[in-house]
């Protein structure tokens, strides 16, 4: 009895979303943002083994398929005929399948998070009114990537946001890793995975020392933070009230440390990854540092050279690549 309860409740919500990752949307400054529900379509199909879900799965909602099958899961290609039934083996392991059942019911109404996307991805076009805004959707990925970016599309993984107390993660993940797993982290992330994939990092000869990621990583972060209005360089990146008075008071200590040790100039890809990754002890070792303590750097940097440039707009910022112009002294 309990089953068909489910299933009736799920095919209503189906059956009244007309939403599909084909149909053609302009986003204006008025348009408010729809999470598509991809995520229940998934459990349909897991939980109930139903057919009439995973048919609608390809049909109405392909490209996000494609991602889920082909990218965040590595099952092989969407068009093979038997990749539905690999799709709900995969799933259908006791461990997701209660995953699935915890995430569902912690995100019932995303309302909330509707409204948030609304907010910052409006500012966003209203500073860059030719970019195109994604569709968004909400979806299961086992624990793989937090969000994902396709053409035209964005989704990031319910499953990834239950909380860093959650006791799955407890169990499997460290706790640098769990505090990214938040609820408060999905629109964020969101807005920083599209702007990375608008404009990424550009790999050329000269172009790939540390301080250039970090100014690129930074001028990202800020823009973010100031589409969500956030009051801190900090409060972007996760960190508690502690963390942030931590690098303020620390700040200068950090430049002088990093100039002495020629790690502005750097390109080793393991003392980039310890200023940009969750974990810095690669070269903090113990010393208590926030992670990512080199984006923040980077944010100040951006802070004080738009304060510098008051008549740069965030377009330009973000399209602006000579970083060795804006400096680290």
């Amino acid at each position: 009895m309990k089953n068909i309860i489910i299933y009736l409740f799920l095919s209503l919500i189906l059956l009244t979303a007309c939403f599909n990752d084909k149909q053609q949307e302009n986003f204006s400054l008025k348009t408010s943002v729809k999470v598509f529900r991809f995520d229940r379509l998934q459990y349909e199909a897991v939980a109930l083994n139903s057919f009439t879900a995973q048919q609608k799965m390809s049909l109405d909602f392909p490209q996000g398929t494609k991602l889920l099958i082909e990218d965040v899961l590595g099952l092989g290609l969407a068009t093979d005929p038997s990749v539905h039934e690999k799709l709900y083996a995969y799933y259908s392991d006791s461990t997701l399948m209660k995953l699935m059942e915890d995430a569902e019911n912690k995100y019932m109404d995303m309302s909330g998070i509707e409204k948030q996307l609304t907010d910052g991805f409006r500012r966003l076009k209203k500073e860059v009114p030719e970019i195109a805004i994604p569709r968004f959707y909400a979806q299961i990925s086992a624990l793989n990537q937090s969000v994902v970016v396709g053409d035209s599309l964005l989704g990031f993984s319910i499953d990834k946001y239950m909380g860093e107390d959650y006791p799955l993660y407890r169990k499997y993940y460290y706790a640098y890793q769990r505090r990214t797993m938040n609820p408060e982290r999905i629109v964020p992330d969101c807005l920083t995975f599209y702007l990375f994939s608008y404009y990424p990092f550009r790999w050329l000869a000269g172009h790939r020392s540390l301080s250039d990621i970090l100014m690129h990583q930074g001028k990202v972060y800020w823009v973010v933070k100031n589409l969500l209005k956030l009051s801190a360089n900090g409060e972007v990146l996760g960190y508690t009230d502690e963390e942030q008075e931590w690098c303020e008071e620390n700040e200068k200590k950090i430049w002088a440390w990093m100039k002495t040790k020629g790690h502005l100039s750097t390109t080793d890809p393991m003392i980039i990854r310890a200023y940009t990754h969750a974990d810095p002890s690669a070269v903090f070792g113990r010393l208590q540092v926030p992670p990512v303590v080199g984006v923040w750097l980077g944010m100040q940097q951006i802070d004080r050279f738009m304060k510098q440039h008051p008549k740069m707009t965030i377009k330009e910022l973000l399209e602006y690549n000579s970083f060795e112009k804006m400096s680290l002294d």
